[in-house]
Order: C-alpha cells, then structure tokens, then sequence
C-alpha cells in the first residue's frame, strides 16, 4: 500500500510538471520544451543550407541527438504519467509528439529522413496553454461557427468561380493558340485562374489585343471575387455577435484553463472545475 502511494505520489507531480502549465514547474518546463522546439526547428533549416552544414555537421548532428534524446524522455514520461495512456498515444498531441521523436532514430534505417524533424513545429501548438491563449477559443470557436454557416455560400461562390473559369479559359484557348503558350484548354483554364486569383506568374500571356482586352476584364473580376467569401464569412461573423451568444468578458462566458485530467489526458476543462468532462476522473 506505502509503495503504491509513493508511486501515486511521483507520478501525480510528474503529471502536473508535464501537463499542467499553471504551476511554477510545469511553466518551467513548457517554456523550456518550447524554446527546444524552437531550436530544433531551427537545426533543420540550417542543415538544409549546404554551405552551413559542410562547415557545422556534426554540432547540429549532436544538437539533433540531445534534444531527440529529451523528446524521447518527455513523451515517455507523458505516457507513464497518465492512468490511461492510450488517451495520450492516440491523441493530436500524442500523434504529433511521436511524428516529432522517431525521425532521427529512423535515419539509421532509411537515409534522410531526419529531415521530418521539422514537424517539430507542429509542438508549438502548445504555446496556446503556455501562455493561457486558451481564452481566445470563444473567438476561435465564434468563428468556426461562421465559416461552417457559410460553407454552402461559399460553396455555390467557388463553383460559379470554376464554371467562370473554364469558360474564360476556353475563350482564350480560341482567341490565342499555341503561339502564345495557350497550348490546350486545360493550360489556359491554369491561366485564366492564376489571372483571376491576381497571382500572375507570368509564364504565359496574351499576345492579340483581343486576349489582352479578355485579360483585362479577367484582372478586373479578379478584385470583386477576392471579397466575395470575406464578405460572406464576415456577414456570418456579424450574425454571430447579434445573436447574443456569450463572448469572452461576459459573466456568463465558460472560460477554460490548462488543467489536464490525470487519467484521459483531456484538456479544456472549465474553471473549478472538478472532474473530468471527458472520463468523469477526479482532477
């Protein structure tokens, strides 16, 4: 019974260090882990720069090794920390941590493959607890309520958008030929996109002044349909506000906290409270 007390003990600290950013410890240690990430993902950059990594190899190959060597304690410590670990394994993060660890143990199996390192940059998600930007998820989540009012508006707007297009492409595929680069309708509906979206990369262009005149009026439809869905999401935005919904500053706003359960992992739990939404686990 003592043992299994003491081993209750170690790892419930070790829980709130790893995945509590509220205490003193576990900010140390997200900070910490962040600023690794960041470094990391820095290495990768670097290594990719021939010149850089002829001349400094095998510090960033030493680098690597340390800082893969402290991912590989954390996300075990992660696991061992929890009642139920396959929460962890098979969550975003716990995904995300493994993709972010077996790289450079992979690339004494298959050559490169350290250069997956960079997905490390998916772990500075977790500068949203660090740094308590949990609370911009009503915003987060007011606008995901708008851009999933708007997706059949926005739906209709971007098929009219490639009916437009292909009929513009095949216009000017008539009006200009192959001696212009408009070589098959399929390239010139490419054109005719680049042209519309105002990207413009200036591999192909009309040469007649009929085409060119087309050009013109495509640029032009460009600049109305760029506000289109902006118009749409923030039509839905709006909506939102007057809806009375609660916003962040009301008194009747669900604010959220870095708490994780110390069971299932789950996180974004109300303020006091005191069990798990997700397994019903003491916090």
């Amino acid at each position: 019974m003592k043992n299994h007390k003491v081993h209750s003990g170690w790892r419930h600290k070790l829980h709130e260090i790893i995945y509590e950013a509220d205490t003193p410890n576990g900010k140390i240690f997200d900070l910490t882990l962040i600023f690794l990430i960041v470094a990391s993902v820095i290495l990768v950059m670097l290594e990719s720069v021939d010149e850089f990594d002829a001349k400094y190899h095998q510090t960033l190959y030493v680098l690597e090794w340390i800082i893969t060597i402290f991912f590989t304690i954390e996300y075990i410590a992660r696991i061992i920390s929890i009642k139920k670990p396959l929460k962890y394994i098979f969550s975003f993060y716990g995904i995300i941590d493994l993709l972010s660890t077996i790289p450079l143990y992979l690339s004494y199996i298959f050559a490169g493959s350290q250069v997956l390192l960079a997905v490390r940059a998916f772990r500075l998600l977790r500068i949203f607890r660090i740094l308590k930007l949990v609370k911009f998820i009503g915003e987060a989540s007011q606008l995901s309520r708008a851009l999933k009012a708007s997706r059949t508006k926005i739906a209709v707007f971007i098929y009219v958008v490639l009916i437009l297009s292909v009929i513009m492409g095949t216009i000017m595929y008539i009006i200009e030929g192959d001696e212009a680069g408009f070589t098959s309708i399929p390239r010139s509906i490419y054109w005719t996109i680049v042209t519309l979206t105002t990207v413009g990369y200036g591999d192909i262009a009309p040469q007649t002044n009929l085409g060119q005149f087309m050009a013109t009026v495509i640029m032009i439809l460009g600049y109305g349909i760029i506000a289109v869905p902006t118009g749409i999401v923030t039509s839905e935005i709006n909506k939102e506000y007057r809806s009375g919904k609660p916003k962040i500053g009301d008194d009747n706003y669900v604010h959220v906290n870095t708490q994780a359960c110390p069971s299932c992992a789950a996180e974004g739990h109300r303020d006091n409270a005191k069990y798990c939404y997700n397994c019903g686990h003491l916090l």
